[in-house]
């Protein structure tokens, strides 16, 4: 089995006459967290959606475990073993917190119509095995408080850890995150750091993440992908792609500033 589970090779895509992202080439390695960091604009989210089949490249290759991920349609993504969040939390509000983790399920049903609209033996199984997989997700991420309580009564920091529940429900060997600090205090992304590493620790899983918060890049990243307007600045270590010069000036803006994250990491 090859160590590699996502490869992009030379992507890019054009929306009308921008170029919004231009042979940009990464592998993510199995069981590791690596991350895309860059401005706004930098063609980072972009690149998740060309994994999520969202998008699709004007050229290149993408290939996960060894098959051609352009060769699927973008409903078969989650079936495949990729699962990913939004910048923008995308919840059923109406919908309890245990409903919306029941939803992350589906792609593991294996019942059809008829068992379901019957509910035969087959269905209550399947919804037996469905209620245990998101119970040892709500224990994992101390959600049991907020089991049968709305979406909308939530404050925003325990929807987005909803929404990287209902990501782990679907068993995902793959798990996209963006910006998964975005909005969150001090304490929150404290604790989104434990849940990353947690995450990789307990599930296997592999991390793809896209984030604007050194401190916590520093803390859980592998390797880190730098991107500005489109095209790759530097790929490595954190700490040596902090340091690039071209990361420096196009993401930090000044010497300065990188001694400021220095500092903040090294707390």
């Amino acid at each position: 089995m090859s160590d590699i589970l996502l490869s992009a090779q030379d992507i890019s895509v054009r929306f009308g006459g921008v170029l919004a992202v231009n042979k940009v080439s990464f592998d993510v390695r199995r069981g590791e967290v690596f991350t895309l960091i860059g401005p706004n604009g930098a063609g980072k989210t972009t690149v998740f959606n060309l994994i999520s089949r969202i998008y699709t490249p004007t050229s290149g290759s993408l290939r996960y475990d060894g098959q051609d991920l352009l060769a699927l349609p973008p409903h078969a993504i989650a079936a495949v073993g990729i699962a990913r969040t939004f910048q923008n939390i995308e919840l059923f509000e109406h919908a309890s917190v245990l409903q919306n983790l029941l939803i992350g399920r589906h792609t593991h049903r294996g019942t059809g119509l008829l068992d379901d609209l019957l509910f035969t033996g087959r269905a209550r199984r399947a919804a037996l095995a469905a209620r245990e997989k998101v119970e040892h997700v709500i224990d994992f991420l101390d959600l049991q408080h907020h089991r049968d309580t709305l979406i909308a009564g939530l404050p925003y920091g325990v929807r987005k850890v909803v929404e990287l529940a209902r990501a782990l429900c679907a068993e995902p060997r793959l798990l996209l995150l963006d910006e998964p600090s975005s909005g969150l205090n001090v304490e929150e992304t404290e604790d989104m750091v434990f849940w990353i590493q947690d995450i990789r620790r307990e599930f296997g899983t592999t991390v793809l993440m896209v984030e604007h918060d050194m401190s916590l890049v520093g803390k859980v990243s592998d390797r880190v992908l730098a991107m500005n307007q489109g095209e790759v600045l530097a790929l490595g270590e954190p700490a040596e792609v902090q340091a690039h010069p071209g990361v420096v000036e196009a993401y930090l803006g000044s010497a300065g500033d990188l001694a400021s994250l220095r500092r903040e990491n090294a707390a």
